[in-house]
């Protein structure tokens, strides 16, 4: 049976697996789902385990969440590992990813979204991105209902995007600071560490193999504008190792 990657296309975690099997240069198949509708597929393959996404499912397993799929991978197809064999450098490596899945991940969403939703005719084309054109419609005539599920799912709004915020400088002043003394953020060869970094951080850098109609800058809310003008020095470093390993 086929790879096949239950996802949204906007979902950074996804990029995480998108780039984990381009990198194992695997073949796979996407299911692009639509936030809010995805629930009754994604709970019905995970036999109610959970709602989230990348799922990855492959010759009668189902594996849901992106650390685990990475897990998955490595063991099923050994080949380009992502994984350190090295016992310190896999710690690290470990570590490494699940921080950043805690607090890069949930904070690029936060801030992000805390801006985005604010202009429906930007958000509601990388919603719906790789679903039916109809879904737009329906997603635009149902936007303030969506806007409200969203915020309050994952706790956005002016003071959690504030906080968010610090905590993506906080980690960017860290991984760059890591990243000049090292190639790697551990070991001596790419793994799922700097993986995770540059996928988490990706919509902020904008890379045009993320299967999504980015908004022109001038699109882009004000607030962000200027934070990225200000960080665009540390996510280039990101960036780099976006474009060197994808």
């Amino acid at each position: 049976m086929a790879l096949r990657l239950y996802q949204f296309a906007i979902s950074h975690y996804c990029e995480k697996i998108r780039w984990a099997l381009d990198y194992k240069n695997l073949n796979y198949e996407t299911t692009n789902l639509l936030p809010g509708q995805h629930i009754k597929t994604i709970k019905k393959l995970t036999k109610g385990a959970g709602a989230s996404v990348p799922v990855l499912e492959h010759d009668g397993e189902v594996v849901q969440g992106s650390s685990d799929i990475l897990d998955y991978l490595d063991k099923t197809f050994p080949d380009n590992p992502l994984t350190p064999l090295d016992e310190p450098a896999k710690a690290q490596a470990l570590a490494w990813e699940k921080r950043l899945d805690d607090e890069a991940g949930p904070a690029v969403r936060c801030y992000s979204y805390h801006h985005f939703l604010q202009r429906p005719k930007i958000v509601v084309p990388l919603l719906t991105a790789g679903t039916p054109f109809y879904n737009r419609i329906l997603l635009s005539l149902a936007f303030s209902r969506v806007n409200e599920v969203m915020r309050n799912w994952m706790k956005i709004n002016e003071k959690t995007a504030e906080e968010s915020r610090k905590v993506m400088e906080g980690l960017l002043t860290e991984l760059v600071e890591t990243y000049s003394k090292q190639p790697f953020l551990a070991g001596d060869a790419f793994s799922r560490a700097d993986l995770t970094a540059a996928a988490l951080f990706a919509p902020l850098f904008q890379p045009e193999a993320y299967p999504v109609p980015w908004p022109k800058p001038a699109r882009i809310p004000r607030d962000i504008q200027s934070w990225l003008t200000e960080w665009q020095p540390q996510l280039q470093v990101l960036a780099k190792v976006y474009g060197d390993n994808r």
